[in-house]
This record gives C-alpha cells, sequence and structure tokens, in this order.
C-alpha cells in the first residue's frame, strides 16, 4: 500500500510523523497556544499531559491502520503545530480530511497553507482516494482561507454541535477531487 512520506521537506518547513518523542516539545507548544486554540478546538478544554500523552501515544497505531497520518509541523527547527491526514467514519468512501493547528507565532506565514498543500499531494498517493476535504467552523475565517487558497471548492454547510466558545454551530466542508487537483497541478 502506498502511504504517506514519514517526512516531507518544504524550504523551512519540514513536515515529520509525530512520534512519542515529540511529546514534552509539543506540551510546552500546546501550553503556549491554549488560548489561541480555545474558541475553535474542544479538545482545548479536557487538555492535560495525561490526554495528550495518551494521544500522541495512539499515532503509531493510527498511522500502521492508516485511520490518521499525523505529522509535526516544525518550522526553523521547532514544532509549531500539528497537521495531520484522517479517515473519518463520517466521511464518503474515498475520501480523506486534512485538519491542522498552529501556534499564534506561526500564524500568518503560509505554514497551515504548504501543509496542507503538502497533506493533499499525500492523500492522493493512497489508492482509492478520490477526495479530500477540509472542515473547519464558518466563523474561523482564517481557516477557511487556507481551502480556499489551494483550489479547494466549497462542498457543503451543515450543522455542528457548538463544542467550543466561538463555534457558530455550522461547519463549512471544502472539497478537492483528484481530478481537480490534476488539472490545477497541470497532469
Amino acid at each position: 500500500m502506498d502511504i504517506p512520506l514519514h517526512v516531507i521537506e518544504l524550504d523551512e518547513l519540514t513536515l515529520r510523523r509525530l512520534d512519542e518523542a515529540d511529546l514534552p516539545e509539543l506540551l510546552r507548544v500546546i501550553d503556549e497556544s491554549l488560548e489561541h486554540l480555545r474558541p475553535w478546538l474542544p479538545w482545548v478544554a479536557e487538555h492535560s499531559p495525561a490526554r495528550t500523552a495518551a494521544h500522541v501515544g495512539r499515532r503509531a497505531e493510527c498511522w500502521a491502520d492508516g485511520t490518521e497520518y499525523t505529522y509535526a509541523l516544525v518550522l526553523d527547527g521547532a514544532i509549531v503545530g500539528l497537521s495531520g491526514l484522517m479517515r473519518r467514519e463520517d466521511t464518503e468512501p474515498g475520501g480523506r480530511e486534512i485538519g491542522y493547528w498552529l501556534h499564534p507565532a506561526a500564524t500568518g506565514r503560509g505554514v497551515a497553507t504548504r501543509a496542507a498543500r503538502a497533506l493533499t499531494e499525500q492523500a492522493f498517493r493512497i489508492p482509492g482516494v478520490e477526495f479530500v476535504e477540509i472542515v473547519h467552523d464558518a466563523a474561523n475565517l482564517a481557516s477557511g482561507a487556507v481551502p480556499a487558497r489551494l483550489g479547494y471548492t466549497e462542498h457543503l454547510r451543515r450543522p455542528a454541535e457548538l463544542l467550543a466558545p466561538a463555534k457558530s454551530g455550522e461547519d463549512v466542508v471544502w472539497r478537492l477531487t483528484r481530478r481537480q487537483s490534476a488539472d490545477l497541478n497541470g497532469s
């Protein structure tokens, strides 16, 4: 089976498979980012070192079974966030979803866009993947700018639970098909 690369080099930005050895640095980055992430990400309300350690500990299993490929986003040698390529239970067959979050000091520098572009390319290496989605809350305009920059199209809007303080109750689902990706890349 073709799987995503373990390390993706993009100039000063590197995406590398998240490893348990990353835990101390990741905990620091999360702690420094809590107020930035709290409005949008429900897991922040329940964040603890033990929960994060358990989450990181499961990443190898998820990588092995193909359900989730989680990457540390490393900018100038330091972890500045995470991004993942996931197979969600509620996603139609043939689809994957990309998620991302960043330390506030790394925002506005194209990090999420470059990471999402790289993970889109990796998704289409996987046999049977016909589309990739990026989902964000309708009120999170910064997160929504990423798929728009990459040529994704808005696929649908759906009701969502209000699990974080800034959430609007509506998710926007952006989609890029394998064919659209080929057209964008001139292949």
